[in-house]
């Protein structure tokens, strides 16, 4: 049995970045593997955390165990800090803790493409094999020039670095100027089953779309959605949109919504069961100002709704304009009206578009995507590039 150490940078108790790692670290302690988790925010009611204590995994909160005297990360340690104060809180005590567990292989889970790689630079330094998960990449967010190489040598010592879609690999490379020859594409898991779902009873000839993402408008535009709902045309349309979610700007968004005087919008708040979503609602849209790969976007097109999206992170690679989906040059309001225009002049064609993509996206995701990562790290530890280790990495010797 092996033994494997996840490291999650997410900045709240819980989020969609952190379903992959938790759902293969649930796998691996299943098959008897030894893991070890360091999190930060861990909410110990949280199901997913309950799952992975109630299968003998080790969890332990990053806040506490790296950072004495009230020393605190940022929030989502949004810019890498090499030679920071919390990079100084990280490497004593974690290291000491990587050093006791002598892990097989570390997991570091970013929300983004460099707020956790103070975890990977330290598992380089202390010659620790390491994989790295990149959730998203931000044009607007790039790293400070004297945190690069740091950045670069973490991305390059590791075994493998996995990304949600070929555009934030490319940002990625772009921002730290190197070929990530050991890149390779993940999917994240879907929370519905991945049939279709039978298409919406329309006997009232209302259309009816649904906006899921937390409610943050930096990365998730709603505003900009709802800035297009106030316009004249969509006003007198037979058309309403249901924002599902929870955010931290719930409140500003609903007073907005109030502001524009909008009958055609609603805040159901968060939903456990994302295809009671689809069973009531004909299409996604989503004016997202930044993203990784949606996985809003995955679920509809596995029940068979297609997406009104904005061209950011990978939605492009998932989304034909006009047969699968329909695609807003960006994240203005101007662009996402034509978008939804576009859609609107073909919604007589909504189920088969539906039905389309869910063919599509069916080819580009395996049918359980936990499982296939799971199988790459168990892959990672038995290869001979494991055991030969990475040209890039120091020993621990080097690091002294």
């Amino acid at each position: 049995m092996s033994r494997f150490v996840f490291f999650s940078s997410c900045s709240h108790p819980w989020g969609g970045s952190e379903e992959l790692w938790a759902g293969a670290a649930a796998l691996l302690a299943e098959g008897g593997h030894s893991v070890t988790i360091f999190k930060t925010c861990v909410d110990p009611n949280h199901p997913r955390i309950r799952r992975l204590l109630a299968l003998g995994c080790h969890i332990r909160d990053l806040h506490q165990v790296c950072l004495p005297c009230r020393i605190r990360l940022p929030r989502s340690m949004v810019r890498f800090t090499a030679r920071g104060p919390a990079q100084r809180a990280i490497r004593p005590l974690v290291r000491t803790h990587l050093a006791n567990l002598n892990p097989d292989l570390i997991v570091v889970s970013q929300g983004a493409n460099f707020d956790g790689l103070a975890y990977g630079d330290l598992c380089r330094i202390s010659g620790h094999p390491y994989v790295i998960i990149s959730q998203k990449a931000t044009d607007s967010l790039w790293p400070m020039d004297r945190d690069r190489i740091a950045m670069r040598s973490a991305f390059q010592a590791a075994l493998r670095c996995y990304f949600v879609s070929q555009h934030n690999l490319h940002l990625t490379e772009c921002q730290i100027g190197e070929t990530l020859t050991n890149a390779e594409i993940v999917r994240n898991p879907f929370l519905v089953s991945g049939s279709p779902l039978p298409w919406p009873d329309n006997r009232d000839r209302s259309t009816r779309l649904a906006c899921v993402a937390r409610l943050e408008t930096g990365e998730k535009g709603q505003d900009i959605l709802l800035q297009v709902l106030a316009r004249p045309l969509w006003r007198n349309r037979d058309l309403s949109v249901s924002f599902f979610g929870a955010g931290c700007n719930g409140e500003a968004l609903r007073d907005l919504a109030g502001r524009l005087a909008l009958k055609n919008a609603d805040f159901p708040g968060f939903v456990t069961d994302v295809e009671s979503i689809w069973k009531t609602h004909h299409a996604l849209v989503l004016p997202s100002r930044t993203e990784g790969l949606p996985l809003a976007l995955i679920e509809a097109m596995m029940c068979g709704r297609f997406g009104i999206v904005t061209h950011e992170g990978g939605t492009a690679e998932v989304v034909e304009e006009g047969r699968t989906g329909f695609i807003a040059n960006a994240a203005k309001a101007d662009e996402l009206d034509r978008a939804m225009e576009r859609a609107w002049a073909v919604r007589e064609d909504w189920e088969s578009i539906g039905q389309a993509a869910g063919r599509a996206v069916r080819t580009m995701v395996p049918p359980d995507p936990v499982a296939s990562f799971a199988a790459r790290l168990l892959g990672l530890v038995d290869s001979p590039a494991h055991h030969r280790g990475n040209p890039y990495a120091y020993t621990h010797k080097q690091s002294q």
